[in-house]
């Protein structure tokens, strides 16, 4: 037991480290698509297959699904307690977020919709977080500090802190509720604080405002692992999920760049 709680940890500090990395180096554009990579969802649902079973995991996959509509909303309070509080803006927007995510997760608690129901509810909420952020500029990290053994710690620490309890309440509060838990921020959060922490709240957006693209590959990745995980174990059916949640956002940047090739002929 102690040794797969050592595994989480690790796992979790290695992504969010990677990921603050990334949005220093190559911009939180980038950083906040990957944020909506099956990381932390991906975590907890190969977890829950290991330590409890594969049908579990794939039940809570559904619910976890649903709870992407609870994880852009907490990218949404977030943002939005950014632009109110301006004393203690870290506590705050991470107070008013994670209270928001949690009080989505409620409602979202008491409904049942099925595997189509939960797909079209997800993906129109999804859009429509798009739809809402879509104005926010892309800014670029300029002056990156310097990345010292103490700034490892710092980002280790901060990132460590959520995996464990989530993953921990599994056995406790069911199916539906793991798979709800299972869709907390675990990557997102820490590198929402790393960069606020950081740098200007304007990165922090640009973050918030890529993250819900992201979010489709976490569709297809809950999608395989609902059908994969009873079919062929969590091992295979997790290289089978995270292959069809790569080709989503494979497919996205393809297109994205004919996008921006098309513009630039017409233009």
């Amino acid at each position: 037991m102690i040794g797969l709680i050592i595994v989480k940890v690790f796992i979790t500090v290695v992504v969010v480290i990677t990921l603050s990395i990334v949005a220093e180096h190559v911009g939180p554009r980038v950083a906040g698509l990957l944020s909506g990579y099956p990381l932390g969802a991906a975590i907890a649902l190969f977890f829950y297959g290991l330590e409890i079973s594969p049908e579990f995991a794939s039940q809570s996959s559904i619910y976890t699904m649903l709870g992407l509509i609870s994880i852009a909303s907490f990218a949404f309070f977030y943002y939005l307690s950014t632009l109110i509080f301006r004393r203690f803006p870290v506590f705050m927007a991470s107070l008013v977020a994670v209270s928001g995510f949690f009080l989505v997760s409620w409602i979202l608690h008491h409904l049942t919709l099925g595997k189509l129901g939960t797909v079209i509810v997800t993906v129109t909420a999804i859009i429509s977080f798009v739809f809402l952020f879509r104005k926010i500029p892309d800014e670029r990290i300029e002056n990156r500090i310097v990345f010292t053994f103490r700034v490892l710690l710092l980002r280790a620490f901060i990132a460590a802190s959520f995996i464990v309890v989530i993953t921990g309440t599994a056995r406790i509060v069911g199916t539906s509720w793991a798979g709800l838990f299972s869709a907390f921020p675990t990557t997102l959060f820490p590198l929402l604080l790393i960069m606020h922490l950081t740098y200007d709240r304007k990165h922090v957006h640009t973050v918030i405002k890529n993250f819900p693209i992201g979010l489709g590959s976490l569709v297809f990745y809950s999608l395989s692992v609902s059908v994969s995980y009873p079919a062929f174990g969590i091992y295979a059916g997790t290289v089978l999920s995270f292959g069809v949640a790569t080709l989503y956002l494979l497919f996205y940047q393809f297109f994205v760049y004919r996008y921006v090739q098309a513009r630039g002929v017409s233009g």
